[in-house]
């Protein structure tokens, strides 16, 4: 928890006065017995019955000092607790949006959503418990040895002789436990994972038939956790036989060493009765500390990997921004000098990749898979930052620009993209201050007005999560209608026209040279018809430029991309129509 200590730091003074109104009732619980022993030796005394009402309504006091003061502080361990983890949550989440793509590719999303849910309400557990226990227990495990010692210290000897049995029992427990649930929290992740792939890819999984092997796989790491976790569990669970032993052993020890002590006249019958009372009051204390140490285990492993992401550097910090010459005209909008990138750093995924694009114009990029396509992307948005040369806009390296400022400048539809639930209205504003004149003009140059119109509410009709109730085309509409709203100063479309058909694309593709002349557009498509007219094209291999330039000249001097051409459109005059 110390690596966390600026999160709860704020409550300190709260924290404290929880704790001190815990001591207060720990305090008041430890007299009850004492006031009962007086009872039971002063109150059966010839004429003293008044005293079983004045101590009885100690005993009551206590009690209700007890309750209210367990009932107040427990409500304000839940208040600090819940505060502490709400600021840590949300710092985390922040954490997670903003690590770069390649310390989210080291961390996993399975284990950022692991350690964002279960890793952080261990702690908040921990931190709520803690405070109940923290005080109380320590305080009646001393106060309730000391409160023996004062009434009978040879007798006290029996019960506490026991206490070394009980705290060897809690040190091996714990010893085997710790690393257990540490384990269980990796495990955890393991299972996390597993879940989202299927969820994701749960169409995919039915068609292929491969539900049985999917049910397996998940068989599998849930087997494993449950198999930590009951092996976690029944170490930790001999806490209670052990403590159940030691209490039967010491009550009987406790009332035969006591019934000799009272038959040689050194000790009271009352002093008996105090004593077991407080024998199980220090049991229970004992419980309760081992409870907070396999909670701390716990809790320290989760605070640990909260930690560990919250303590990530930023790796894309904007660097100094250099002087650019060059009016807003002559400086090329996009350009790649000479750039190379590894996602692994053993094989290049883009090698020396040179291009200039000016404003308004349009780059078509094409390639077989793995090819580097959207490796490009992810450098001129700086998702990577390119282990050499330059990614310059406007002349400026994109490593100068503010993350907001930066992201401000694109609209873009990603490979994969997602949908939200909600309306069709709101999946195109995307909570960004759009009003309804640039979310319908949008709409139309994406070609979804018209699909749109169709739908019962119109604008207003409702999406089911990531879009399960529109057609593919659909949704490839509704995410370039997001990416026009905001009409940003490029566009990147990747391969985000591929369920269009041919009429709807050609459609598309006018509209944005009509209405959005100014944006400068990166277009990765399959279709020689969706970037025959773009102002410059890449072919890549491996990372590599294996032709560039327009659509006449790499018919004539790119073998690879004719074949394309042909393939799709014929050959002669068809394919450079």
């Amino acid at each position: 928890m110390g690596r966390l200590k600026k999160y709860i730091y704020p409550y300190r003074i709260y924290i404290a006065l929880t704790l001190l109104i815990k001591l207060g009732a720990a305090i008041a619980e430890l007299f009850v017995p004492y006031f009962m022993e007086r009872i039971l030796r002063e109150g059966t005394m010839p004429h003293q019955q008044a005293r079983i009402f004045i101590y009885g309504a100690l005993m009551l006091l206590c009690a209700g000092i007890c309750l209210f003061m367990n009932i107040t502080a427990n409500r304000m361990s839940a208040v600090s607790s819940g505060k502490i983890t709400r600021k840590l949550r949300y710092d985390l989440f922040e954490k997670l949006n903003s690590l770069s793509a390649r310390q989210m590719d080291e961390l996993t999303v399975p284990s950022a959503e692991s350690r964002l849910t279960s890793d952080t309400y261990r702690v908040n557990e921990f931190l709520a418990r803690g405070q109940r226990l923290g005080i109380r227990a320590p305080s009646l495990l001393i106060g309730g040895v000391i409160m023996m010692v004062t009434m009978d210290a040879r007798l006290a000897l029996v019960p506490v002789s026991l206490l070394p049995i009980i705290a060897l029992s809690v040190w091996l427990i714990t010893r085997k436990s710790i690393p257990l649930y540490t384990r269980e929290q990796s495990v955890l992740d393991d299972v996390v994972r597993v879940v989202q792939e299927n969820v994701t890819g749960v169409r995919v999984i039915r068609a292929l038939s491969k539900a049985e092997y999917e049910r397996d796989r998940f068989k599998g790491v849930n087997d494993t956790l449950t198999r930590i976790d009951t092996t976690a569990g029944s170490i930790s669970a001999l806490n209670n036989p052990i403590a159940s032993l030691v209490l039967n052993l010491g009550l009987t020890a406790v009332v035969v060493v006591g019934a000799y002590q009272v038959a040689g006249g050194a000790s009271q019958p009352s002093v008996i009765v105090a004593f077991l009372q407080y024998f199980v009051m220090i049991l229970n204390a004992m419980l309760g500390v081992t409870r907070i140490f396999i909670m701390a285990s716990r809790s320290t492993a989760s605070a640990h990997r909260v930690a560990d992401v919250l303590e990530l550097p930023g790796d894309l910090a904007p660097v100094e921004a250099q002087h650019r010459t060059g009016g807003r005209e002559t400086v090329p909008h996009i350009e790649f000098r000479n750039v190379s990138f590894s996602y692994t750093g053993v094989g290049a995924n883009i090698s020396h990749l040179s291009f200039r694009l000016y404003r308004g114009q349009t780059l078509a990029i094409l390639g077989t898979t793995g090819a580097g396509k959207s490796t490009v992307i992810n450098l001129l948005m700086r998702i990577y930052d390119a282990d050499a040369g330059e990614v310059l806009i406007d002349g400026r390296d994109v490593r100068t620009f503010d993350k907001s400022e930066l992201s401000g400048r694109f609209g873009v539809v990603f490979q994969n993209d997602f949908v939200a639930e909600g309306t069709i209205a709101d999946n195109i504003r995307f909570f960004r201050p759009l009003d309804d004149a640039a979310v319908d003009a949008a709409a139309r140059d994406a070609q979804a007005a018209e699909f749109i119109a169709g739908k019962e509410g119109g604008m207003e009709a409702e999406v089911a999560i990531r879009g399960n109730n529109l057609s593919g085309g659909q949704r490839q509409r509704l995410l370039i209608a997001r990416a026009l709203a905001g009409d940003p100063d490029i566009l990147v479309l990747d391969d985000a026209s591929s369920a269009l058909d041919y009429r709807t694309d050609a459609m598309l593709r006018r509209a944005l040279r009509e209405k959005h002349a100014h944006t400068t557009t990166v277009l990765i498509a399959q279709r020689i018809s969706s970037v025959r007219h773009a102002d410059w094209i890449l072919v890549l291999d491996d990372g590599k430029v294996i032709g560039s330039g327009r659509h006449e000249e790499l018919l004539e001097h790119c073998p690879e991309y004719r074949l394309i051409a042909e393939t799709q459109m014929g050959t002669g005059e068809e394919a450079g129509a």
